[in-house]
């Protein structure tokens, strides 16, 4: 009989620390996370389209996050010689206030990136940047799964891999590690094969990184993200590499925020 009653209790305490964890942080205002952001990159952030900025190599990023906020995604870009591009989103709200669990579900769409798309200079037309899209057993079995149903619980971590038909470079493969970080998500997407440009190696393995941080805010769903790339002196004279990861980053961004809109 004790020992039942003891199992009870501990069944108890343990429910009530799982109650504590999932209990979100107190709700954040966009100027609490970007105090310092003038006003008109705040107003781009709350336009609809946000900020999308590539940068050439050493320029400095501008969207910084203040020093308390919990937020540093420039310090996990590991590239030494990485083209950067920045981008700041804030999502209005559709209906009720979204939770972390909610940006999870966003993200899992991973058949919706396909058909999205990108203004092409050359052919002078908006064209699909991904033929197509979908998710994969591993990194070693490629073989193509569904997306899973919608979530009810989050995960603590969680690593995705996908299959990108990239309309310039061919079938490109990515994994995506999913973590909670301060108060909201960090989606952290990174090449795990090479990228190859009509059968030339353009990106080695690892070599690319692709860093969103959503956090629901007081004003709608925060959507931050850097990106970076490191490639040879030899590639970035052939392709305009700020130009191709910043359409890429443009394109993972109109997903996202589409994911979050299409919640109710």
């Amino acid at each position: 009989m004790l020992l039942m009653v003891l199992a009870k209790k501990n069944v108890l305490v343990f429910s009530l620390l799982a109650l504590v964890v999932a209990l979100p942080a107190w709700t954040r205002s966009f100027d609490d996370i970007f105090p310092g952001l003038d006003v008109a990159k705040r107003g781009m952030a709350f336009s609809g389209e946000g900020i999308i900025r590539s940068l050439e190599k050493g320029e400095i990023p501008e969207l910084n996050p203040a020093p308390g906020s919990g937020i540093n995604l420039r310090s996990r870009i590991t590239q030494e010689n990485a083209y950067l591009t920045e981008s700041l989103l804030v999502v209005p709200y559709s209906g009720r206030t979204l939770t972390v669990l909610d940006a999870y579900n966003a993200l899992g769409k991973v058949r919706n990136l396909k058909g999205r798309l990108y203004h092409s200079h050359t052919k002078n037309a908006e064209i699909p940047l991904f033929e197509d899209a979908t998710r994969l057993e591993g990194a070693k079995r490629t073989g193509a799964i569904p997306d899973p149903p919608q979530a009810a619980v989050l995960p603590v971590s969680e690593s995705v891999y996908i299959r990108l038909k990239d309309v310039n470079f061919g079938n490109s493969y990515y994994r995506a590690d999913i973590t909670r970080e301060s108060n909201g998500l960090l989606y952290s997407l990174t090449n795990f094969k090479s990228l190859t440009y009509l059968f030339f190696p353009v990106m080695k393995e690892e070599k690319f990184s692709a860093l969103l941080y959503l956090e629901p805010l007081s004003e709608g769903m925060l959507v931050y993200s850097i990106a970076g790339t490191e490639v040879s002196d030899f590639i970035a004279s052939k392709i305009d590499i700020p130009s191709a990861i910043g359409k890429r980053l443009a394109v993972f961004i109109d997903w996202v925020a589409e994911g979050i809109k299409e919640i109710r």
